[in-house]
């Protein structure tokens, strides 16, 4: 009889967690980052106020069109969700790190990927973060996430990527 109890509390569980809520959308900026800001909804083995969370229930990388540092519609949701995160997540602070595609000088990259990091930090704190929990960096064009000298691989590499940097404030 315990057996049979225990098997039917894991099938219901099995089948709860193979639901999908339909509000649950995957956005379109490819980092597999859900429309829920709230780390109270993550996955097994995912720690709220993590990475992981982070990456997974909201969204990690922004995207810029070329030569640009202002922000898209898509670029502000994601930032938004971000907002929401952190201050579910009062603990947690941020690095902002900017990047550039291959053309461009060095100095140049670096500036736009200052720039690019910028926009996203003062989103951000528009939004009601702390600027204390959020550090800015530039990689310039030194860290691709694409290789390739086409369009597909630096609309790719052309972005700002929010990483948990520790326990802040």
């Amino acid at each position: 009889m315990r057996l049979n109890i225990l098997g039917v509390v894991a099938a219901v569980a099995l089948v709860a967690a193979c639901a999908t809520d339909p509000e649950m959308t995957s956005d379109t900026e490819g980092d597999g980052a859900s429309s829920e800001a709230s780390s109270s909804s993550a996955p097994a083995g995912i720690m709220p106020g993590s990475e992981a969370d982070l990456v997974v229930n909201v969204g990690a990388r922004v995207y810029f069109a070329f030569d640009r540092f202002d922000l898209n519609d898509i670029s502000r949701s994601t930032l938004e969700r971000q907002a929401a995160w952190l201050k579910a997540n009062p603990g947690v602070s941020v690095a902002l790190e900017g990047h550039a595609d291959e053309r461009g000088t060095r100095e140049y990259n670096l500036a736009l990927g200052e720039r690019r990091a910028n926009a996203a930090k003062d989103y951000l704190v528009a939004l009601g973060v702390s600027p204390d929990r959020i550090r800015t960096v530039s990689y310039g064009d030194e860290r691709p996430v694409a290789m390739g000298s086409n369009e597909t691989a630096w609309s790719q590499n052309r972005r700002a990527v929010t990483t948990v940097a520790g326990a802040g404030s």
